[in-house]
């Protein structure tokens, strides 16, 4: 029996990919580094260190990674955050799933107060128990940390009796890392057979379909066994 489902947040319950993405751009080539905004685009998921060390030129890494981060952190809190909104249905699916007796955590690589933003456009502020933001890893996206804290939150359920709702192939090879069954939405662009080359045993359009998936209990989408 599922106990636990654990949410990614950006591309899955809130429409962010693209936002993060030009963001990211952005921030980059205000250093002088230009990147497509499909390469940066690919990384999504990832934490700002793990990112900045892939797009950024190994020789120039020790000198923008700092002031870029920053740079970035400010960037989207200013100018890019407010185009964030939620996916529809978000606050339906969990409200059903705890209704069925699921725990539910949101897991991300984004600051806590980022994170808090994305859980008042979602309206989850009261249907969550528990969450991990990147004040809480101790290594970086898409290490499985992240989960690993969500997990421990939750009370230190067995990662079977869990499932993991991403959007990003990042998101499913951590999950699959931590031990947790991955699901899969397409709403965050990502194609079907990255997915599930990742290890998503599962793949839905959004979080709408995710609820209109199961007539009698949204949980027989989320499948007992791989």
């Amino acid at each position: 029996m599922i106990e636990a489902v654990i949410f990614d947040v950006d591309g899955t319950l809130v429409d962010s990919v693209d936002v993060h993405a030009r963001a990211w751009r952005e921030a980059l080539a205000h250093f002088g580094v230009e990147v497509p905004i499909d390469e940066v685009r690919a990384q999504s998921g990832k934490g700002a260190g793990q990112l900045i060390s892939t797009l950024v030129p190994e020789d120039r890494l020790e000198e923008v990674a700092g002031p870029l981060a920053a740079f970035h952190a400010r960037l989207f809190r200013d100018a890019y955050l407010p185009q964030v909104a939620a996916f529809p249905a978000v606050r339906r699916l969990v409200a059903r799933l705890r209704g069925d007796g699921k725990r539910i955590a949101l897991a991300s690589s984004a600051p806590a107060d980022e994170l808090a933003h994305d859980v008042r456009l979602a309206a989850i502020e009261d249907l969550t128990d528990a969450t991990a933001s990147a004040e809480d890893l101790g290594g970086t996206w898409p290490d499985p940390d992240v989960f690993e804290v969500a997990l421990r939150k939750l009370g230190a359920p067995d990662p079977v009796s869990c499932r993991v709702v991403g959007d990003a192939p990042h998101d499913a090879a951590a999950a699959v890392r931590a031990g947790v069954v991955p699901v899969g939405v397409l709403c965050g662009g990502f194609p079907p057979e990255l997915l599930r080359r990742a290890g998503c045993v599962l793949l839905h359009r959004d979080p709408a379909a995710l609820l209109g998936a199961a007539v009698a209990d949204v949980a027989e989408a989320l499948p007992e066994e791989a």
